[in-house]
């Protein structure tokens, strides 16, 4: 009897163990280390959403017990416990105040991550600018009964086996192949003929609603500028290589800018974000599609494009910049994906070169991620911390374990 003990003792402890590694170790492929975040689950925001206060000291994400926050400074220590916030959807950090946003009910309040006081957004619709003055929602259904906005030539419809792999059969393809192939086919029609959509902006403190913005596509991606409240990023979704993707529009329904316009066939631009100072919009370009990959840029200002050339097993679903946008990241992806990179699957670490080009560092080996989100997969949707001491990602390393996970920047 007592070996029997001494035995369950010694594989609890065993477990444990075990445990603990798959919570804090080194990745033997890159020499970094790797830190879980949550407790029982959890995953980042999503790339471009505000995960960070403006003092830069919290980080928030999802579980499933609630929004959680932690102490950036305390990532990697052993007393570091994501402290739940409130219970709600969409959440993500105001830019000028500790206060985090979110919709609760179909309503949208705000959480003060220190004092733990929640207040109700009596008049706000879909996104928060970022002097909290505005909100904005699209209208799918716009209506234009006097005729001022002329709808675009029909466009007729081309499988996208033929855009994507002109020539070529389903059956020459890889199984990864034709599975892009499907999604591509999936979003089509929203970038075909799309109807007429605008953007309702409310006043938060009076609740008067301005629609403008009319314009025929899929609008998506809608993120104020964190510094100028009256300017507003957005995209038309839809299949990236048939549509001008990327716009900015001011909140009175001036200045509709293009930020990125294609100039060779399959050309794709997307996954635009904006510099935390505001300054630039960020994208991921690709001249041609899947095959010559940037990280570029577009200076507000100026109409400056910047672009820093990655390859192809650098490339990811989604990229990221720190605040100063002397470091880049990008979550990989896998041969699935638009880059169709055999060894893809890895968080990445770009840093600005003197010369203008980007040193690329193996941060984690995501070769037990899945990524397909169609098959039960998650976006890892990489954030970089305001210190640049961590990047934080989501992992699915085993199916149905979804963590926040932290790996250092430095080995």
């Amino acid at each position: 009897m007592k070996a029997s003990i001494i035995g369950a003792a010694l594989l609890l402890a065993f477990g444990a163990l075990q445990s603990q590694e798959k919570r804090d170790w080194i990745d033997p492929d890159t020499g970094h280390r790797i830190v879980q975040l949550d407790a029982a689950g959890g995953s980042t925001l999503y790339f471009h959403d505000n995960a960070f206060s403006p003092e830069g000291d919290r980080l928030m994400f999802n579980t499933p017990d609630g929004m959680a926050v932690v102490d950036v400074a305390k990532t990697g220590a052993p007393d570091l416990k994501p402290e739940i916030v409130a219970q709600g959807r969409g959440g993500y950090f105001a830019r000028r105040t500790r206060e985090i946003y979110f919709t609760n009910s179909g309503a949208i309040s705000a959480v003060n991550v220190d004092t733990k006081r929640v207040r109700q957004l009596t008049h706000g619709r879909g996104l928060i600018n970022a002097d909290e003055t505005l909100s904005v929602a699209k209208n799918a259904n716009a209506k234009d009964p006097e005729g001022k906005y002329p709808a675009p030539p029909v466009r007729v419809a081309v499988p996208q086996l033929q855009r994507m792999f002109p020539g070529k059969r389903m059956e020459d393809l890889t199984p990864d192949q034709q599975y892009s192939v499907k999604k591509e086919d999936g979003l089509a029609p929203r970038a075909l003929n799309p109807g007429l959509q605008s953007f309702l902006f409310t006043d938060l403190k009076t609740g008067a609603v301005r629609e403008t913005g009319y314009q025929y596509g899929d609008l998506n991606h809608m993120q104020f500028n964190p510094v100028d409240p009256n300017l507003l990023l957005y995209c038309h979704e839809g299949t990236w290589h048939e549509l001008d993707r990327t716009w900015t529009i001011r909140t009175d329904g001036s200045r509709m800018r293009l930020m990125h316009k294609r100039t060779t066939d399959m050309e794709i631009n997307g996954h635009e974000w904006w510099s935390w100072n505001g300054k630039t919009v960020w994208f991921d370009l690709q001249t041609p599609r899947s095959q010559v990959f940037w990280i570029a840029g577009v200076n507000m200002d100026t109409g400056k494009e910047i672009r820093y050339h990655v390859e192809r097993d650098w490339w990811g679903v989604h990229f990221t910049s720190s605040r100063d946008d002397t470091l880049f990241a990008s979550d990989g992806g896998d041969p699935s994906q638009v880059a169709y990179s055999t060894d893809g699957q890895w968080i990445n670490l770009f840093r600005v070169q003197p010369d203008g080009t980007l040193k690329r560092e193996k941060l984690a080996s995501m070769s037990r991620h899945n990524y397909v989100t169609g098959k039960g997969g998650v976006e890892p949707n990489v954030h970089i911390t305001p210190d640049k001491k961590w990047v934080i990602f989501t992992g699915q390393f085993a199916q149905g374990e979804r963590h926040v996970y932290a790996v250092s920047v430095e080995k």
